[in-house]
């Protein structure tokens, strides 16, 4: 080969090298530019649903990369509060609501929200945003996620096969429950031995019992829990043990779940959240729902409601503005919709249409919503309302203890340290 020709060849190389080089530097710095965004939640079985969030804000956001980094739920608490004492919190946080978040907000580790930096935040009202606002310092801290509320699910099969109809007054759901029991069928598949479902119950039954009115009255301290009210609504909820299975005191959740599941009780009371969970595990299920019926008929039907988290962001975050953009994307009605849609929960922004047949049973504007009294507002300090109420229901299940000895105990305990039962 001539030397020309040598020279020439060499050039090529160099100049094609040259713009490898150039090229992968570019990359480089194209990929360095990207921010890196983590975003941690305890809801596990929706990482595929946040997965199509994430890149719907990516393809938007092309220079911002979120990894979605879900925990185990009964772990998740316990995660956080080491991540942000260990200084690796997540950039974006999915907040568990009311006492569950006042843990992080308290110490300054998470930053606060306004209409300046989160606009959307203007399509929630007052008692969805009391899910992420802090009761220390009236600081709203999250975007809100989704509302729970409780109601009465059926068997639709079996009310047929007795020629029953769903209960326009409680005088007609007792009358329902006594027909399933006459047939040798049990009435309601709720057991005890699952604490929190006991609290459950309370607040299905007692809402209608005790209604608004006592929940704005006993946070301000204008009453105390031994008000008649509350007593009457554990009453009711006590009346209702003759139609649980035999042996309900050592039933458990997933117990109760499967016996109404599998068509062997008629009625089952608990959330909302149950809906698509019952449809999966037995597709042949005829599923009814109805919200707890009222005294007199055309009365007001009351529910209990609550919020079930928000979106938040870490104060200490590196990347706060690109953690808000995200925050704010999920604060929109496009996503919030796709959640509804997709998750099958009932967001609290304004604009979005529930397209689910049973989040718009619970989506009636005629509904008299009732905060979920223990966790809204009793569930920040020890011993928490909950953990007294769900002693104490199962006491009074078992017949220890009757509705006043109840009340009296979750005075007494909550008193030790609500400064409005001070007084």
């Amino acid at each position: 080969m001539k030397k020309s020709s040598i020279m020439i060849l060499l050039i090529l190389v160099f100049s094609f090298s040259g713009i490898l080089f150039a090229s992968g530097a570019e990359e480089s710095k194209s990929n360095s530019d990207q921010v890196q965004l983590t975003f941690s939640s305890w809801r596990t079985e929706d990482v595929p649903i946040y997965e199509e969030v994430i890149s719907m804000f990516e393809a938007k956001n092309p220079n911002i990369k979120v990894t979605y980094r879900p925990y185990k739920t009964e772990e998740y608490q316990t995660v956080l509060a080491a991540n942000f004492k260990g200084g690796t919190a997540a950039d974006v946080i999915h907040l568990r609501a009311y006492g569950n978040f006042e843990q992080f907000a308290k110490p300054g580790y998470l930053l606060p929200l306004t209409k300046d930096n989160v606009p959307g935040l203007v399509n929630f009202d007052a008692t969805s945003l009391a899910g992420g606002t802090s009761i220390y310092d009236n600081k709203v801290y999250g975007v809100p996620y989704a509302s729970q509320s409780l109601v009465i699910y059926y068997n639709k099969d079996i009310y047929k096969e007795l020629g029953l109809s769903e209960p326009e007054t409680w005088a007609e759901y007792i009358d329902n429950l006594k027909a399933l029991k006459d047939a040798g069928i049990t009435p309601i598949s709720n057991g005890t031995y699952t604490g929190w479902m006991d609290e459950v119950l309370v607040g299905l039954v007692g809402s209608g019992v005790y209604k608004k009115a006592f929940f704005d009255d006993v946070t301000s301290g204008k009453t105390t829990f031994t008000d008649p009210r509350y007593v009457a609504a554990l009453d009711r909820v006590n009346s209702l043990t003759p139609y649980f299975p035999d042996g309900f005191e050592s039933i458990d959740y997933v117990a109760q779940q499967m016996l109404f599941i599998n068509g062997m009780a008629g009625h089952f009371m608990g959330g909302i959240w149950e809906a698509s969970y019952f449809l999966n595990q037995n597709k042949d299920l005829n599923l009814g729902m109805f919200v707890c019926p009222p005294d007199e008929r055309g009365g007001a039907r009351y529910i209990a409601f609550y919020m079930d988290g928000s979106y938040g962001v870490n104060k200490s975050s590196k990347h706060q503005a690109e953690a808000l953009k995200f925050v704010n994307f999920l604060a929109t009605k496009e996503i919030q919709q796709f959640l509804s849609d997709k998750l099958g929960v009932k967001t609290e922004h304004k604009d979005v249409i529930p397209q689910n047949s049973y989040l718009k049973i619970v989506s009636d504007p005629k509904l008299v919503k009732v905060p979920y009294v223990m966790l809204v507002g009793f569930r920040y300090e020890q011993p928490t309302g909950s953990s007294l109420l769900q002693t104490g229901i199962q006491g009074l299940f078992s017949g220890d203890l009757t509705s006043e000895e109840v009340c009296a105990d979750i005075q007494k305990g909550v008193a030790t340290y609500y400064k409005p039962f001070q007084k």
